[in-house]
Parts: C-alpha cells; sequence; structure tokens
C-alpha cells in the first residue's frame, strides 16, 4: 500500500508540472489546415475531394501541369482561376519550394508519388516538414484506394517485418463486410478520354509540359478505340480459352502495364515484355509437364499491337506453344482462385490469390511481399513446390492495411467517387503527428 501510495503522489506532482509547464509553455496549436493538390487520376475526384475539404474549413489549393489538368479542376472554392505551372522542369524545384512556403501549405496531396514533378515536390515538402499524402490505386481491390502518409507501393512506410504485422494485425478487427460498391469501366474511359483530350488541345498553353507516360498519347487513344471495336472478339476469345483449361493445372501470370511505375520504378524489368520474357523462360525451363501457363491481359491494357502475337512468337520459341493460354478478358479473382499458384512482378492481383490461400511469388518490389506470405525462394522453385500464404498472417496483413492504408471508394461510378471523397476527406482531415522523424513502422500515423 505504501509502495502505492508513493506512486500516486509521484504521478499526481508529474501531473501538476506538467499543468504548470503547460501554463507557463502553452503547446502551439496545430495551424489551419492548407493543402496543395498536383496532380489526381482523370476525372473529378481531386476537385470533389477538395471542394469537401474547403466546405470543413480547410484551405485547398491547386496547380494544374497541363490541360487535363485545367478541365478536371478549372476553378478553386472561391472561384478563382486554378493557378498553374507552365514553366519547364529544371525551375521546378525552387518554384515547389517557394510556392510551398509563400502558401504557408501544411499538406500536399498526390496521385502517385514517382512521377517526376511529384517526387522533387514530395522531397521539398518533407525537408520543410509539410504532410505528404499520397492516393493510388488500392492495395486490396476492389472497392479500395490507398492513401499513405510519406509515400506508397515501394516508398510506403509500412514495416516489411511478418511479426511485426502479425501483432499488429491480432489488436485489429477484420476489415467490415460491406456490399461491392458500383463500378462501369465506361466511367474512366469516358474521364481518360476528357483529360488526355484537353492535355493535346491546350499544349500550346503548357510548351515544356512532358507527360510523365512513355509513348504516344494518340497511339494509345487509337488503342482504346481498337479494343472498343474488338470486344467482342476478344470475349469469344476469352470463352475460348477458359473452356479449355478445365480439369487442367495452370499457374496465372496476370500482365501489367509498362506505364505504370509499378513496373519502371519498383521492379527490375524495364518493361513488361521483359518481365514476360523472364517468366515464360523459367516456365519452360522448370515447371512441371503437365502444366499450363495462363498469361492474363490487364484490363487497360490498350496498346495497339496487343500480346497475343508476341506470346505466340515467344512460346514457339521455347516450344510452349501448347502450354501458353493468352486470355484477354475474364474474371481475375475465379482464374486465380483455381490456378497452382500466380507470378507476378508486383501487381494487386496477389491480393486476389493470397485472399484464398493460393500460393504467390513477386519478382519485384511488393508490399505483400514477406515470409509467410508470398513464395521467397526463386522463381524456378516456385513451379515445382509453390509455398502457400499462412492465413494468420495474410489476415493481419490485411487488417493493418484496412486500418492505416486503405480508403473506401472507387474512380469508376459517380457514386463509387462520393464515397471516396466522404472517407478520403475524413481522412485527411483527422489529427495527425508531424510526418518527420516518423519511425518505420507497421502501424504509421494516420494520414
Amino acid at each position: 500500500m505504501l509502495c502505492l501510495g508513493a506512486g500516486r503522489r509521484q504521478r499526481h506532482t508529474a501531473g501538476m508540472v506538467a499543468a504548470q509547464r503547460k501554463a507557463f509553455f502553452p503547446m502551439p496549436a496545430e495551424p489551419a489546415r492548407r493543402f496543395l493538390f498536383l496532380q489526381g487520376p482523370p476525372g473529378p475526384f481531386f476537385r470533389l475531394l477538395g471542394a469537401k475539404l474547403a466546405a470543413a474549413g480547410a484551405t485547398c489549393l491547386r496547380l494544374n501541369l497541363n490541360g487535363g489538368d485545367a478541365h478536371d479542376w478549372p476553378r478553386l472554392a472561391d472561384g478563382r482561376r486554378t493557378p498553374a505551372w507552365r514553366g519547364p522542369a529544371h525551375r521546378w524545384p525552387p518554384f515547389i519550394e517557394a510556392f510551398l512556403r509563400d502558401h504557408a501549405i501544411t499538406d500536399l496531396v498526390l496521385f502517385g508519388d514517382c512521377r517526376p514533378l511529384h517526387m522533387v515536390a514530395r522531397q521539398m515538402a518533407q525537408l520543410a516538414g509539410i504532410r505528404v499524402h499520397v492516393f493510388e490505386e488500392g492495395y486490396i481491390r476492389p472497392n479500395w484506394l490507398t492513401l499513405e502518409q510519406g509515400g506508397v507501393n515501394g516508398h510506403s512506410p509500412l514495416l516489411r517485418d511478418a511479426a511485426a504485422l502479425l501483432a499488429a494485425g491480432t489488436c485489429l478487427p477484420p476489415p467490415p463486410d460491406l456490399p461491392p460498391i458500383g463500378a462501369h469501366m465506361g466511367r474512366r474511359v469516358a474521364d481518360s478520354w476528357g483529360y488526355f483530350g484537353h492535355m493535346l488541345l491546350r499544349a500550346p498553353l503548357y510548351p515544356f509540359h512532358r507527360s510523365h507516360r512513355p509513348g504516344s498519347i494518340v497511339l494509345e487513344g487509337l488503342g482504346w478505340a481498337l479494343k472498343y471495336l474488338r470486344r467482342a472478339a476478344r470475349q469469344r476469345q476469352t470463352e475460348r480459352a477458359l473452356a479449355g483449361l478445365a480439369g487442367r493445372p495452370y499457374f496465372l501470370f496476370p500482365l501489367q502495364l509498362s506505364a505504370d511505375y509499378q513496373i519502371r520504378a519498383h521492379s527490375p524489368f524495364a518493361h513488361m515484355a521483359q518481365a514476360a520474357d523472364h517468366v515464360l523462360a523459367s516456365f519452360a525451363a522448370h515447371a512441371p509437364a503437365d502444366a499450363l501457363l495462363v498469361v492474363k491481359d490487364h484490363p487497360l491494357d490498350a496498346t495497339l499491337a496487343g500480346w497475343g502475337g508476341f506470346l505466340a512468337r515467344r512460346a514457339r520459341a521455347l516450344g510452349l506453344a501448347a502450354r501458353i493460354i493468352h486470355v484477354p478478358g475474364g474474371d481475375l479473382a475465379a482464374l486465380a482462385l483455381m490456378a497452382r499458384g500466380v507470378v507476378v512482378v508486383n501487381s494487386t492481383a496477389a491480393t486476389f490469390a493470397l485472399a484464398e490461400g493460393v500460393a504467390v511469388k513477386a519478382l519485384g518490389t511488393a508490399l505483400y511481399d514477406l515470409p509467410g506470405i508470398t513464395h521467397q525462394g526463386p522463381l524456378a522453385s516456385f513451379w515445382a513446390a509453390p509455398q502457400a500464404p499462412d492465413p494468420q498472417l495474410y489476415g493481419s496483413f490485411c487488417r493493418v492495411l484496412h486500418r492505416h492504408c486503405l480508403v473506401r471508394g472507387g474512380l469508376a461510378s459517380r457514386s463509387a467517387i462520393a464515397i471516396l471523397v466522404q472517407n478520403a476527406a475524413a481522412r485527411l482531415l483527422a489529427p495527425t503527428l508531424a510526418q518527420t522523424a516518423q519511425p518505420r513502422s507497421p502501424i504509421p500515423a494516420a494520414a
């Protein structure tokens, strides 16, 4: 009892000292939130999110970097025309440093953190102690988008430690079992056509702008038109390919987009064809003779040439003509469920397989590539003995992601965007910790 009493007296004294310190040295209030938005996904999401934050009392600014940006966000919440950056790339670092300082920006909001101008802005903001919030396509799909403070994917602050994730996840509730959110690919296609069309039409107003995407926007547009015209033929090809899989063992290899920074920045491959060459050669040398390799197109891939010819040529050269099955469409989750294993570079398509206990081999940097979740041996060993995920560890991993890295909503319908705006605004306006000097942790500060 004496020890308990002494402890109480010590805590009481400490509390009085703390109160006196606050009286003489009051903690400074957090400054009013001032958000700067750079480029977002094509469509109205960033503009609507800025309006939501402004309605809650925050100040929201935006810098348009091309005509597509100006189309998506023409005016600020107070009616002023949205400011634009029209200078050359070498003048961007001092400009964005001064802009952040002169406008007292407290929060920088980006979609993706690897675009050249975004990378510079992120680094300048972090040097100034400004919070950086990065959106990206969801780590777990559908119905969720990624939102992390500091960076995403290979730049995520989430600790790559299986034991820490397991411990953190056991303290969290399971993800909510919510109904799916409406999604229509036509909405995203229309938003993209509007964005890239205005980027071309207004190009003279932004003479120094260079897209972060490799290749020609015009050719990509033609690719989308061709894909639309061939949609019935693609559907028939998919049905024939899936019919040929009945009862046969196969591995699944979902293709990714060469223009995506998941390939360009977070993988050892310069483009997706190089990754496909690597996977096909390994399959030819090491896979069981009875196994097939199903190669599935990415739903947003609109290259003019397509993948059919490339895969057919490589299959013949490797003696795999009868063992490579090209699937232009289909249900990715259903294909993953029935596969012996799934090989990805770092696609979030892996989560469909992991959720069903199907083994995954990741070839690039992936947030989920951890011992106990993915196959940790070389690809050559995966074909014969794929290592299935530990369901308890993967469950903990998902709970941590849902709690700290994901916001519910989507970009493919008005209702999905409305849900995303509501949840993203709540996350961005939540009490935050100073971003600088944050340790890498399995539970990062809420963004």
